[in-house]
């Protein structure tokens, strides 16, 4: 069984976000730049679906632009097989994204397609469901836990209400929620075979998909400052505060 993984290269998770002084956008200068969390989760499914017998090759798939490979080699470092470039230094929008995904899994062929449910930068969460739409395959959103057998796969996923289970036939998407495992750290040695594992490089034009954006960002703006707290002496004071100020109750 072949598992295609997709990755994105963000801003580390650690690294407060800097807004341009024009509110353009975020300014990216000389900031670090990491794989987004969730896809972590993907590539360690991945991983562990291939060391318990299920999978023999993990493809790890990322578009974006050249420097995009350090996050490809992070995937190959903690186990992927191989990866695949989609070279642009254009904002990619999730539709775009699916249709290259797309194209990607029309010449890999693989039985199981594993995503993130969504990228912390801009948290569309839309990536896996419009690529589910879009090969007519069936999905399983917001996976905490994940097993396959006899060509099925078992989903448990994370609801408002709980938890639901359903069973997908394969070939199948799986989006990862944060529950479903802790992503391991990469070895010295595995880091080492890494930089000799193959990365092939396309471009959108390969697949014949337009990434041209389809919405405007019209103003970015970074969120307002808390206030400071306010001590009050009694009950009575903070019942009227409440009610006359803040006006929730």
């Amino acid at each position: 069984m072949k598992v295609l993984v997709a990755i994105k290269r963000i801003v580390d998770f650690n690294v407060k976000i800097r807004v341009k002084t024009d509110g353009s956008g975020v300014d990216l200068t000389n900031v670090k730049m990491s794989m987004n969390p969730f896809d972590e989760i993907a590539v360690e499914e991945a991983i562990r679906l291939k060391e318990a017998g299920h999978a023999q090759e993990i493809v790890a798939v990322s578009i974006g632009p050249q420097k995009a490979q350090e996050t490809i080699r992070t995937a190959l470092a903690m186990g992927a097989d191989r990866g695949i470039l989609i070279l642009t230094d254009d904002a990619v929008e999730p539709l775009a994204v699916a249709k290259l995904l797309k194209g990607v899994v029309e010449a890999e062929s693989p039985d199981l397609v594993i995503l993130g449910k969504q990228a912390i930068d801009d948290d569309c969460n839309q990536t896996g469901q419009m690529l589910s739409a879009l090969l007519g395959w069936p999905q399983g959103t917001f996976a905490s836990k994940l097993e396959l057998d006899n060509g099925k796969a078992r989903v448990t996923r994370e609801v408002d209400g709980g938890l639901q289970t359903v069973i997908l036939n394969m070939p199948c998407i799986v989006t990862t929620d944060l529950r479903l495992n802790e992503p391991r750290y990469a070895s010295l040695p595995n880091i080492m075979k890494a930089k000799k594992k193959q990365i092939e490089e396309k471009t959108p034009g390969d697949y014949g998909v337009d990434i041209t954006p389809r919405l405007k960002i019209l103003k970015t703006t970074e969120p307002a400052s808390r206030k400071a707290g306010e001590i009050v002496a009694n009950a009575a004071e903070l019942v009227e505060k409440l009610t006359n100020e803040a006006g929730v109750i």
